[in-house]
């Protein structure tokens, strides 16, 4: 679920009434609430929606929520931010302007720059950089990044890649990168849009994945955002085809041969990229396996919203008929912006899409 990003001057006692409002609709048993709770509060993670209504819920578990769902890892830290703010909290700074310490900073830069004499001479001045970690808070990704994943410019920094990125991530990665973060680093990569704009998606891919990456912690990242010629490079490389991940590329014929041995988690994965990507008969035939239209959608497949939210954005209009015909809800709101299926129509200009919907909705209140 993508943050929600604090303005540029945020009020403390906002964020305690929206704890309070969490409270609430927990007790009101308000399902938009129970996704929050499940994505930004630890303890339910893995709990259903009824048994985060049936738990008790104290002040500091609405709080750490909110601070998470703001980007922040505890109410204290994001308390600090409003109340003492340094260079790093400045959220409207691009990433590398936000770095504290120079000698960090300038090898972000030589990176920026494709300088390659530079920056090994820099890493063999401080051996340790190729392994230190910065730290970022307010966002929900690359919170805690290693020098090589400036190398994929995501999140957008300066809108470019210089042409030898490829020569000065290899001389990062040689200087004795972490293994974690080559795989951090081809999650960026495979998810982004300026290495494929630049041409330099796939050759990342094949680096990171020739000095040990496994394709297989990528793949979710890139299939979420739609980064198909980075799913096909993963796969090509070793990555498994899963249900989640044949859904999305609309392989019906791997769906039915590995649908009946999925795991529940997997067929819901599958119903929101389904639904995401326009497959219609992959829809059906999982809402006919028993999958519930109505849920949230998974974590890392925008838990903000539903299948039916997805299809109404992108104006796939089968799939919306079909989802509401199998009984989604119409005014089930999302959990960022507290908006309808018919509203994210109207939002991105889906003019089909949003006269269907509202239709529908006026069917439906009638008969109630």
């Amino acid at each position: 679920m993508p943050v929600r990003h604090l303005p540029p001057n945020p009020n403390l006692d906002h964020l305690k009434h929206q704890a309070k409002d969490l409270i609430r609709d927990h007790a009101a048993r308000a399902p938009h609430s129970a996704q929050l709770l499940r994505e930004f509060h630890p303890r339910f993670l893995h709990s259903t929606d009824a048994e985060i209504f049936a738990a008790k819920l104290a002040l500091n578990d609405v709080q750490l929520a909110i601070a998470r769902q703001s980007g922040f890892p505890s109410w204290i830290r994001l308390k600090r931010h409003i109340e003492k703010p340094t260079l790093t909290d400045r959220l409207d700074l691009p990433h590398h302007e936000r770095i504290e310490d120079p000698v960090f900073r300038r090898a972000v830069d030589l990176i920026d720059q494709g300088d390659e004499s530079g920056l090994r001479a820099h890493l063999r001045q401080h051996p340790r950089l190729a392994h230190q970690h910065v730290n970022f808070e307010g966002g929900n990704y690359f919170r805690n990044p290693t020098l090589l994943e400036f190398a994929a410019e995501n999140p957008i920094r300066n809108r470019t890649l210089p042409a030898n990125i490829v020569q000065v991530a290899k001389i990062v990665i040689e200087a004795g990168t972490e293994p974690s973060a080559l795989n951090e680093t081809l999650a960026l990569v495979c998810s982004g849009s300026v290495p494929r704009e630049c041409r330099m998606q796939l050759p990342l891919i094949d680096l990171l994945c020739d000095y040990g990456a496994d394709p297989n912690t990528a793949l979710g990242s890139a299939v979420a955002q739609g980064e198909f010629q980075a799913v096909d490079a993963l796969i090509r490389r070793g990555a498994t085809i899963t249900l989640p991940v044949a859904a999305a590329l609309g392989r019906i014929d791997d769906v039915r041969r590995l649908l009946l041995a999925a795991a529940s988690d997997d067929r819901h994965r599958a119903l929101a990229w389904a639904s995401q990507f326009d497959h219609l008969e992959i829809v059906q035939t999982l809402l006919n396996a028993g999958e519930d239209p109505n849920r949230f959608n998974p974590i890392g497949c925008h838990a903000h919203s539903t299948p039916l939210h997805q299809a109404a954005l992108a104006g796939h209009n089968r799939v919306v008929r079909l989802l509401v015909e199998n009984g989604a809800r119409l005014d089930q709101k999302d959990v960022l912006w507290r908006a309808t299926p018919a509203e994210w129509a109207e939002h991105e200009g889906r003019t089909e899409t949003a006269v269907y919907l509202r239709e529908q909705e006026k069917t439906r209140n009638a008969k109630e």
